[in-house]
């Protein structure tokens, strides 16, 4: 009986031992729980973007010459029609009052003429009078007629040369605005590239040359961004965005698609793209800088509390591992996908909230069936 009882627990202990030796170790994975919440089907550009303005200007004199007045310094706020510098024009403004002067002597001549011809209309036709009553004799009245008739020719002649002399004004005033610089649109100076006292000369044919002044208007900015060719048919305009800085990593902001290039860019062979603008909404407020680099993601649809998981937990078919707590199994699960992003994937059936999925989906040891413990 004793050994009876000694056989049966050394093949207990053996079993065990077999057992032990032989059992299947379980796999050790990262998993996560099915969750509802939002999720937004976007597409990102493939490289960074940059802020630019919608509106920025460099511009220069009309004419070449000699700054003699800065009338703004950089990083001032100025108006549409401000001037912002002037050339020396002494010898123009000269010339201006000069012409208005002779203006108003033309004015003036005009005004004696006229009244000369009034007084010799008046004459004439008293004398016309007169002789019809026979008290004034033939001569005398075609002689006033004769003198009316000229001097009403005088006073239209100097009406002309008045309107000559004003036009004159306007050339010179003309020619003086060209030495003045004014702002074309309202925005800040980026940068003034000439000091006072020094020439500068309008840029020649074919030879771009710095710009005297660099406006922006910073109301309105925008990002300039290339998103892949297979998500171009996607990307239109109007639809909303999200623009991301890295200057400005916890804030995202609110955006819309302006425009989408018509054309594919071939820089690269193996990487075509297309130029998408995203302008930024309030952009006056945000306080960004032309030349910010930026990311732009387009939103194409969005969908709130729904069924979501990892994207990077859903195999390249459309199923994802489930774990069983009971069992510490793995099961292979197909599902039916909705929107997704590079963060979250909807999940229309196959998953309820609460379930456990495996995260590490490319560990060695991961499959249907095998058995697992979490991490």
């Amino acid at each position: 009986m004793k050994r009876a009882a000694a056989a049966l627990v050394v093949l207990v202990v053996v079993g065990a031992a077999a057992w032990w030796l032989t059992r299947t170790a379980a796999v050790a994975v990262a998993v996560v729980t099915v969750t509802r919440g939002p999720v937004t089907a976007t597409i990102a550009n493939t490289r960074t973007g940059t802020v630019d303005a919608c509106r920025r200007a460099g511009i220069a004199p009309a004419m070449g010459g000699q700054i003699s007045r800065l009338a703004v310094a950089d990083g001032d706020r100025v108006a549409a029609g401000q001037v912002l510098l002037e050339l020396w024009n002494d010898d123009l403004r000269a010339e201006l009052e000069l012409a208005r002067r002779d203006e108003r002597a033309a004015d003036s001549r005009r005004e004696e003429a006229c009244i000369l011809a009034n007084v010799a209309q008046r004459e004439a036709a008293r004398l016309t009078r007169l002789r019809e009553q026979g008290l004034a004799s033939e001569e005398a009245t075609e002689r006033a007629i004769g003198n009316s008739e000229s001097t009403a020719a005088g006073c239209t002649a100097a009406g002309d040369l008045g309107r000559v002399a004003a036009a004159r004004v306007d050339v010179v005033t003309a020619q003086l605005e060209r030495t003045l610089l004014r702002a074309p649109f309202e925005g800040v100076v980026a940068e003034i590239n000439g000091e006072l006292g020094e020439f500068v000369t309008p840029s020649p044919v074919g030879i771009p040359t710095p710009p005297t002044v660099d406006l922006i208007d910073t109301s309105c900015l925008y990002i300039s961004a290339p998103i892949d060719e297979v998500d171009a048919p996607y990307a239109k305009p109007g639809l909303p965005a999200r623009i991301s800085l890295d200057a400005f990593p916890d804030v995202i902001f609110p955006g819309e698609v302006r425009r989408v290039a018509p054309y594919v860019l071939d820089v690269e062979r193996q990487a075509r793209t297309v130029e998408i603008e995203a302008e930024i909404i309030d952009a006056e407020d945000t306080g960004l800088l032309p030349g910010y680099s930026a990311d732009v993601e387009i939103v194409l649809d969005s969908r709130q509390e729904v069924v979501r998981v990892p994207t990077s937990a859903v195999l390249p078919e459309g199923s994802v591992y489930v774990w069983q707590p009971d069992s510490g199994l793995i099961e292979l699960r197909p599902v039916e996908l909705g929107i997704s992003n590079w963060e979250f994937t909807e999940v229309i059936s196959g998953l309820s909230e609460g379930e456990v999925i495996v995260s590490s989906i490319d560990r060695a040891g991961v499959a249907d069936g095998a058995l697992a413990e979490p991490e």
